[in-house]
């Protein structure tokens, strides 16, 4: 256990590694594969000694070798917090269908995450693929995984499955109707943003949510379904609107007219509620039984 679980936090490392380029040169429509990791200060190309996950930052003590330009804090953040998620999923789901596909869908969340932070961006290079990977991943667990009945529920406690006793064939058709249904929650959830997106516009006359907000929940739909899905929207618009009222308590203008990245939001909400949304749910629906 103790081997498997230091291979899954270096796969988070190398991982995290990766996705530190996906953060920096996504939102600039760059390239991720050309040209090769350099120091966005000197241009200089960064060795691979020095391009070692989170290690070549502690030992370089966060500058770049050639110039001495400090290195932000995010690139070792992300790298650590990959490695994290990847454990989390490790430990709370093992080696299966539903571990693999949390780590990728955590590797996704903390990546729009911290783009959505830095640039108010939600690259359609993550979001788009992210959807298709999710109503993948929906039709592989209900189809061949079935064993972790929570990962795809139309609400807790009813879970879309098929008889262990029926035809070789019911297992395939199992997964084929867990796909669909996970594009349609993706595509309910993206025009459930849209319609929110177009009555503000109706009201203020101008934008208040961003068409990646639209995809960005599609692709949580269609991993997680609607009953987490619809935990995530509440859990990020309640966090969005205590740091809002926070800004705004601030009393100072910038701070006042500042938007505020509701993506980030709604990623770091879906993450909570991959590992801690369905107990949440199971306590609020006792309150109707």
């Amino acid at each position: 256990m103790g081997l498997i679980a230091a291979f899954v936090a270096l796969l988070g490392l190398a991982f995290g590694s990766f996705l530190n380029v996906c953060i920096a040169r996504l939102p600039r429509h760059a390239s991720i594969v050309r040209p090769g990791s350099r120091c966005p200060k000197c241009g200089m190309a960064i060795r691979v000694r020095d391009n070692v996950p989170l290690l070549s930052w502690l030992l370089l003590r966060g500058k770049c070798r050639a110039c001495g330009w400090r290195i932000p804090w995010r690139y070792p953040a992300v790298e650590a917090a990959t490695a994290a998620l990847f454990l989390l999923c490790f430990f709370q789901f093992g080696l299966t269908v539903v571990g693999v596909g949390m780590a990728v869908l955590c590797l996704l969340l903390l990546g729009l995450a911290v783009m959505d932070a830095e640039t108010m961006r939600l690259p359609d290079a993550f979001t788009w693929p992210g959807i298709g990977l999710g109503i993948l991943y929906s039709g592989l667990l209900l189809g061949v995984a079935r064993q972790f009945p929570g990962s795809f529920r139309l609400l807790p406690g009813l879970t879309l499955g098929v008889s262990a006793a029926g035809p070789h064939f019911s297992y395939a058709r199992a997964g084929l109707v867990a796909a669909v249904l996970s594009g349609i929650w993706a595509l309910l959830a993206g025009l459930g943003i849209l319609a929110i997106r177009w009555v503000y516009w109706l009201v203020r006359g101008k934008e208040g949510m961003g068409l990646g907000d639209a995809k960005l929940l599609a692709m949580i739909a269609a991993w997680l379904g609607p009953a987490l899905t619809g935990l995530t929207m509440f859990l990020g618009v309640m966090g969005a609107s205590v740091v809002g009222l926070l800004v705004v308590g601030l009393g100072r203008k910038k701070a006042q007219a500042a938007r505020l990245p509701f993506g980030t939001f709604l990623c770091a909400a879906a993450i909570y509620a991959v590992f801690a949304g369905e107990p949440i749910l199971e306590w609020y629906l006792r309150f109707f039984r």
